[in-house]
């Protein structure tokens, strides 16, 4: 599902999420548990403020980013 996220961006576009916009609320990240790269790709393991879990990637090649809500 393609999202509309905010992030932190340093010397590079997307390195860290601050918040997303889910099921149309914005949703603020409370902790980054995980980031890595894939080719073409930057992708997080983020913990919402409400407790959710999600993984969001961002497609370098699309520019365009998506989001999965995970189980814990």
């Amino acid at each position: 599902m393609e999202i509309k996220v905010k992030c932190y961006s340093g010397y590079v576009y997307a390195e860290e999420p601050r918040s997303f916009v889910w099921q149309e609320k914005e949703l603020g990240i409370k902790s980054v548990e995980k980031a890595w790269q894939e080719p073409g790709k930057r992708l997080f393991r983020v913990v919402t403020e409400d407790g959710k879990l999600f993984e969001l990637c961002y497609n370098e090649a699309d520019d365009q980013w998506s989001a999965v809500e995970l189980m814990f």
